[in-house]
């Protein structure tokens, strides 16, 4: 069975200034040189990679236009990119799902993170510039929030890029998720700067609609991939597969558009920085659009939970998480929170299903069987909602049924999460 992932904080990753590009005029005709001006006009201005012109250079002011969904209060993005000016240290971060983490980029110093960290060396060349990539595939912002302390955070980072309207529904629960998470961003002493990005998937779909309430509630910058690309694609002066590698994931093509997208909206607030001594203010933290509860959280992944009564269950310290394959088996642990959340491992193996019951809650079903071939996925799931402060038994029994398919009964628990989590 397919090993699972483990979930520590991500490494920065320490790329090479990206090599740029040089043409001679004496070495080419006059031809030559105007097809070296056309083609330059396409380039990104910060790699080597090469943004495809989509209908022409006439085409591309209006490509990237559509990209902005709003500029936003740019008060936190000045003072990073004062800082940078100055030439301090700067935490860029990304976090998201697997399209954040590169999944399908050739090499990861073409998924769009590390591109857009080369943007920053380059225009900052005395600064010194650190990335953290801290996506993680097949998650979404509930995830994201439960573990931003950890991946984030403390990685005190001064420009985030948030990127989960793929991985998210487009739905009021994604948002208050989604929101949790900016909340705690924007509120560290630290003052990140915060965009949201918003990909697609092979259908133009993506979570823009409610992501985009959050972002304007807090007047943050926002660039859509979706908006800007997908009529190119419509109109069929683009292909699906000059951008995307599958239903969903970039190619490099497609990862040098999305860092461009938000490289533009920085080189706009930085061709009009002024003064260190005339920066914007950064406005106090406004009250929730939607709730608070996902600002105020924990995470118990498996190796710091344990268990109150356990029998037929073993913990895996190398696939980190609690696992059987026995019917009948059944543990329990307690959380503190008013939503209590699930993480469990989904793949198309010997899985079966158990049930989860907080308190004295109906029980839940959760079949880990997975039908797809592709490989092996944290699920996290909220149990329950409205509990009452304080704390909450959460049990798990392993059921005789199991899929048709599926040749076995196991069953991998790889943490829990509380939000609404009292203040200590």
């Amino acid at each position: 069975m397919e090993s699972i992932p483990k979930t520590t904080a991500a490494k920065p990753l320490t790329d090479q200034h990206p090599m740029s590009l040089v043409s001679s005029a004496q070495r080419y005709s006059r031809l030559a040189r105007r097809s070296a001006v056309k083609l330059a006009s396409a380039l990104l201005v910060f790699s080597v990679w090469v943004v495809p012109c989509v209908a022409g250079n006439a085409a591309l002011n209006p490509v990237f236009a559509r990209s902005v969904v709003n500029v936003g209060d740019t008060a936190r993005l000045q003072h990073v990119l004062a800082k940078a000016r100055r030439g301090d240290h700067v935490t860029v971060a990304v976090i998201g799902g697997s399209i954040t983490q590169g999944a399908r980029a050739s090499t990861s110093e073409k998924n769009y993170g590390s591109v857009l960290a080369g943007w920053w060396r380059q225009t900052f060349p005395k600064a010194t510039i650190e990335l953290v990539n801290a996506g993680i595939g097949a998650t979404g912002s509930n995830y994201g929030a439960l573990r931003a302390q950890r991946d984030l955070l403390a990685r005190r980072p001064d420009f985030v890029v948030v990127e989960y309207s793929v991985n998210d529904g487009n739905s009021q629960e994604s948002a208050e998720t989604l929101e949790g998470l900016v909340r705690q961003l924007l509120k560290h002493p630290n003052q990140p700067a915060i965009a949201l990005l918003f990909m697609m998937d092979c259908h133009g779909g993506n979570a823009q609609q409610w992501h985009s309430k959050v972002g304007l509630h807090y007047n943050l910058p926002m660039l859509s991939f979706r908006d800007a690309l997908w009529p190119e694609i419509q109109a069929g002066r683009m292909k699906w597969e000059d951008v995307e590698a599958d239903e969903v994931h970039p190619n490099d093509r497609g990862h040098a558009y999305a860092a461009r997208f938000v490289s533009e909206l920085l080189t706009k607030v930085l061709k009009e920085l002024p003064s260190d001594e005339r920066l914007s203010p950064i406005k106090p933290l406004p009250k929730p659009l939607l709730g608070d509860l996902f600002e105020h959280v924990a995470l118990f992944e498996a190796d710091s939970l344990h268990p109150l009564k356990s029998g037929g269950w073993t913990f895996d310290a190398k696939g980190g998480c609690w696992k059987s394959d026995r019917p009948g088996s059944r543990i329990e642990f307690e959380v503190e929170g008013q939503v209590i959340l699930l993480m469990d491992w989904h793949i198309r193996g010997p899985m079966g299903k158990a049930t989860v019951r907080v308190d004295d809650r109906p029980a839940m079903v959760r079949d880990a069987w997975f039908d797809q071939t592709w490989g092996g996925y944290r699920q996290t799931t909220e149990l329950a909602r409205g509990l009452v402060p304080g704390k909450h038994r959460v049990s798990f029994e392993i059921l005789p049924e199991k899929n048709p398919q599926s040749s076995g009964h196991e069953y991998l628990i790889l943490g829990l999460g509380a939000a609404g989590v009292a203040a200590r």
